[in-house]
């Protein structure tokens, strides 16, 4: 594949599938990721909730929180909503109000767009060391809150010596986990020498992209962060190893909004300012002392049905962090989600199924979501949820993107998910329930320009798609 400049457009900066560059991750990305593993000495060990330094539970209110009044509290949620198979139901949840920078800066080399990008540990990640974006951090952390070091690169992203924003928007995080959580997203292009720490490598785009594909290695705020870059339709077939040349056209076209689309942006955002309000959802903040169906112990807090999650407390060791040692809590999943978008080519271009999805944690209570999002131990004796039955009874030449993908690892702990995409047959029902609508690559692109549109599920699924053309 041959390199081009890539193209600017009146919105901004837009990078094409022919300015990505050839793959060479194989060659250049491993040996370095292998030698920062090896540099470094990472450890999290589970402790009982007493062990917690510098964090306590509040004796009239029963929410853990750090001793700084910083960082993030688990409190309670009580949950009254007109949607779902279960309407009212008591919950821990994460409460962390301050917004945090995730950010990517970008940089040409000989034409072809390279990311600034950070080997980076956290205490709940699988493989402990994942693929992050330039900068990732809270506002505690960037602010110095733990006396520790100062966070690298965090100058051109704020302040008067940033670069050219191509990309600043706030995006929500976990809705089912996370309080109104939000997170300043960001792509910075600079053109001066920056220079980088051992634990940072500038990455061709196409060599992130194409890592998406291996387990558990670019983490989930690189994968937001991702998802928000402005890319415009590629010329010609940009020669993928991960897709068929057919379903490639199709997304190609799916990026182009002369091709057409199913519904036309006034009504896709008349449907969906439709579904927000047709929801009923009250979600209110309460003492973790007073939820119900959930009990604490001095190791953990959990369902009493043993679904959805448990905190708990973990000690950490980490060579290369800002601070070298310190504790906290952590959410952990009970087991391992299927996150899915159903793919179809509707007049020869690419669509994908989204679901108008209800969380407790939204800011406006629905945001755009995968066709699939489960963890299957939480539906025991409740119905399946739509469309899982085509996700995992796919015929495997239909699957076009499969790999396992963890969620941020600075909050959840072994939060792991399969992420799909799954494309049907031409004569698959374009019609479906009022809550689903089909929407093109393109049309989510333009969404992601805008806060509270996508879900942090939907927004890794196009990342993922990105990968494939």
């Amino acid at each position: 594949m041959t390199s081009a400049t890539a193209v600017y457009e009146r919105a901004g900066r837009s990078f094409t599938a022919s300015a990505l560059a050839p793959a060479a991750a194989d060659s250049r990305f491993w040996p370095w990721w292998r030698q920062r593993s090896r540099s470094h000495r990472f450890d999290v060990t589970p402790i009982p909730f007493g062990e917690l330094v510098d964090w306590r539970f509040d004796p009239a209110t029963g929410n853990l929180g750090h001793t700084s009044g910083k960082f993030f509290t688990i409190e309670g949620l009580r949950v009254r909503s007109d949607h779902g198979p279960v309407r009212e139901w008591d919950q821990p949840i994460i409460h962390q109000p301050e917004i945090g920078i995730l950010g990517i800066l970008v940089k040409e080399f000989d034409g072809v767009p390279h990311c600034l990008m950070q080997a980076k540990m956290e205490p709940g990640n699988i493989n402990t060391l994942q693929l992050s974006p330039t900068v990732q951090a809270t506002r505690s952390n960037y602010t110095r809150v733990h006396r520790g070091g100062r966070t690298r690169y965090l100058e051109h992203f704020v302040g008067e010596e940033r670069g050219r924003v191509l990309v600043d928007v706030l995006q929500s995080e976990q809705g089912s986990w996370f309080y109104r959580k939000r997170n300043r997203n960001m792509v910075v292009e600079v053109t001066g020498d920056i220079p980088v720490h051992d634990d940072f490598r500038w990455l061709a785009l196409r060599d992130v992209l194409d890592l998406l594909h291996a387990d558990n290695i670019v983490n989930m705020d690189a994968r937001t962060v991702l998802s928000c870059m402005p890319f415009a339709a590629p010329g010609g077939d940009s020669g993928s190893r991960h897709a068929p040349p057919e379903f490639r056209a199709a997304l190609a076209r799916s990026l182009d909004p002369r091709a057409g689309s199913a519904h036309d942006l006034t009504e896709l955002l008349s449907w969906f300012t439709g579904e927000r309000t047709r929801h009923e959802m009250t979600a209110r903040l309460i003492p973790a002392a007073g939820i119900s169906g959930w009990r604490r112990t001095p190791h953990e807090i959990a369902h009493e049905e043993g679904k959805h999650f448990r905190v708990i407390g973990v000690r950490v060791e980490a060579s290369s962090r800002e601070v070298p040692s310190w504790r906290q809590p952590l959410l952990e999943p009970v087991g391992r989600g299927v996150i899915a978008f159903l793919a179809k080519r509707i007049d020869g271009v690419a669509h994908v199924l989204t679901h108008a999805r209800v969380e407790p944690g939204f800011v406006d209570t629905v945001e755009l979501g995968p066709t699939v999002q489960l963890l299957r131990e939480n539906y025991t004796g409740l119905p399946q949820p739509r469309y899982l039955d085509d996700v995992l009874g796919a015929d495997p030449s239909r699957i076009r993107f499969d790999a396992l993908l963890s969620e941020e690892g600075g909050r959840f702990l072994d939060a792991q998910n399969r992420y799909l995409v799954v494309e049907v047959d031409e004569d698959f029902p374009a019609h479906c329930p009022q809550d689903y609508r089909w929407v093109t690559l393109g049309q989510l692109s333009g969404l992601l320009r805008h806060s509270h549109y996508l879900s942090v599920q939907a927004r890794t699924l196009v990342a993922c798609l990105h990968s494939l053309w």
